[in-house]
């Protein structure tokens, strides 16, 4: 059994493979105040409530934007799991050509969905992850990493509309019934759903016109692709657990 950990901004999603296939998955939220001793009882009891043995896994892996979070979780892994978890980072054999000014810089988690997405589809590839940001990775068919946008991802945007207007509520992060709003909270989640759409559809307009490409793959992942995938007639693929399965790959890759 393999243990990956996806350590992001909102939420760290914890997925335990056996050979590529993924037998279960767990969410946490990103607080900095769990030690590793609590990171180990919440993970028992995640085992054992899926009927799985702690003593099975023997190998761990860790994709992580949060860097503060990590120490913790890696202490978690050795201590009680007796593991050295591999840490995915540019300079992890992937596979890809970086194109990246700074490769350092490129996330962990989209370096791990542009191998899982390369590995299932091939290139050219356009990857949306609708996550804390939504994010768009870029990928040639020669398994070129050339870049992407970075945008405010819907919680964000909704947070900010509540925390910058006095007089705008929070609302729930739900299509309305018409684009068009007759209420002050209908026609707010019109603008952060609808609006994503947009930019969605939009900015993979551009792309692919800047990138000349007739033909491509669009595949959207994160934890509400599927809301949005329904809505946005540009996606053609839905993988929900994109980043998992590329850091189950990596492991294999890197060993």
């Amino acid at each position: 059994m393999l243990l990956v950990i996806d350590i992001g901004n909102t939420e760290i999603v914890f997925g335990l493979f056996e050979n590529t296939i993924l037998r279960s998955h767990w969410r946490l939220s990103s607080t900095f105040k769990r030690t590793p001793d609590e990171y180990w009882i919440l993970f028992k009891q995640w085992c054992r409530d899926n009927q799985m043995d702690t003593r099975d896994i023997d190998g761990s892996v860790i994709c992580s934007v949060v860097p503060i979070l990590s120490s913790e979780i890696a202490e978690f892994n050795r201590r009680f799991l007796n593991l050295d978890p591999l840490f995915i980072t540019s300079e992890t054999n992937t596979g890809l050509t970086i194109l990246y000014d700074t490769p350092r810089t490129v996330g962990a988690d989209r370096i791990c969905n542009a191998v899982a997405g390369l590995d299932a589809y091939g290139g050219p590839l356009i990857i949306v992850d609708f996550g804390t940001a939504t994010t768009f990775d870029v990928i040639s068919a020669e398994g070129e990493y050339c870049g992407g946008v970075i945008a405010l991802g819907v919680q964000g945007i909704s947070h900010e509309l509540h925390r910058l207007a006095a007089k705008l509520p929070r609302v729930d992060l739900a299509f309305p019934p018409e684009i068009v709003g007759n209420t002050t909270e209908s026609s707010m989640q019109s603008g952060i759903m609808w609006g994503t759409v947009s930019l969605v559809e939009g900015l993979i307009d551009r792309i692919k016109e800047e990138m000349n490409w007739k033909k491509s793959k669009v595949i959207a992942t994160g934890g509400i692709s599927e809301v949005f995938a329904e809505k946005c007639g540009k996606i053609d693929t839905v993988l929900p657990f994109l980043t998992l399965t590329g850091m189950q790959i990596l492991y294999d890759r890197n060993q």
